[in-house]
């Protein structure tokens, strides 16, 4: 079977591009930096214009992972199209559309986040799971929801990263940097935020207590996610995650925050996404290829 789609994982700094066939398999891969609409969005279907043509076939279906907030809903007229956002000029860009036509084929679009937690579902660590949460903790801080069997937040998505957490007794003066709400979860716990407060995370120490601070408020928010929903797992992904010890850390505050109360263990509730830096792109696959079914 000859059958390809198209996917795209659309972020602020680069457009990750697929062509994936049926099984999930990545036929061929790569990447463009993010600029304007009008360049990138052009630049990006020369690119699968390049790249389908020695394959012979056309994809059959395109899945996109965007950057946000962006209109999720099929059903409206700005479908696929960025609807408020910080990045310089991205604001109203038609992404979902534009691209779409340029391919000629369907398209399928949703979060960066509720699309990495599809892709871990599918092919990741949520395989088999009714209730999960995808975390991305980075620039900004998104979750994507599944519960009994569904996307929550239909028409729109969560803006989870907006939640107000309590501040650790050693972190008191800092102000936040969320443009909007100042010291919100993302205000506290971003990647930037991270940076505000003690420069180069790359740079800092195991025992910094910079990353004490960051596992309290991580773990604030899957605390939070667990005790309204019941979860059976929550993934957390992004590049502040990169730093292989704060896992364990946010494993070990949930478990001090949850007390006695009830018995579970972050070590079992909380963990890494499988998918790694492919979850986006690879649940852009997973919209097209519902797409066809």
């Amino acid at each position: 079977d000859k059958t390809i789609v198209a996917a795209i994982d659309a972020g602020g700094t680069s457009f990750k591009c697929a062509l994936v066939n049926l099984d999930g398999t990545i036929v061929k891969a790569w990447s463009l930096p993010t600029s304007t609409p009008d360049e990138t969005l052009a630049t990006c279907a020369e690119s699968f214009e390049t790249a389908l043509k020695p394959l012979n076939v056309k994809p059959e279906a395109l899945g996109i992972a965007s950057f946000g907030p962006v209109e999720i809903d099929p059903a409206a007229p700005n479908y696929g199209t960025i609807t408020g956002t910080a990045k310089p000029s991205w604001n109203g860009a038609a992404i979902g559309p534009r691209l779409s036509a340029a391919l000629g084929c369907r398209f399928a679009l949703d979060t960066d986040v509720n699309v990495a937690l599809a892709a871990e579902l599918r092919w990741g660590a949520g395989q088999g799971l009714s209730n999960a949460a995808y975390m991305t903790v980075g620039t900004g801080i998104g979750v994507g929801l599944w519960l009994n069997g569904g996307p929550v937040g239909r028409p729109t998505h969560p803006e989870f990263g907006h939640i107000r957490v309590a501040r650790h007794p050693e972190d008191t003066r800092f102000e936040g940097v969320c443009a909007l709400h100042g010291d919100c979860l993302e205000g506290l716990a971003s990647g930037p935020a991270l940076r505000a407060r003690w420069g180069d995370p790359s740079k800092l120490a195991v025992d910094h207590p910079a990353w004490k601070i960051e596992a309290h408020y991580l773990a604030q928010a899957c605390l939070n996610l667990y005790l309204a929903t019941r979860l059976e797992r929550i993934m957390i992904g992004g590049g502040v995650m990169n730093t292989t010890h704060l896992l364990a850390k946010v494993q070990t505050a949930f478990d001090a925050l949850m007390g006695d109360y009830l018995p579970v263990s972050g070590v079992n509730i909380i963990c890494a996404p499988d998918l790694g830096a492919q979850a986006g792109v690879l649940g852009g696959a997973v919209l097209a290829l519902d797409l066809l079914n």
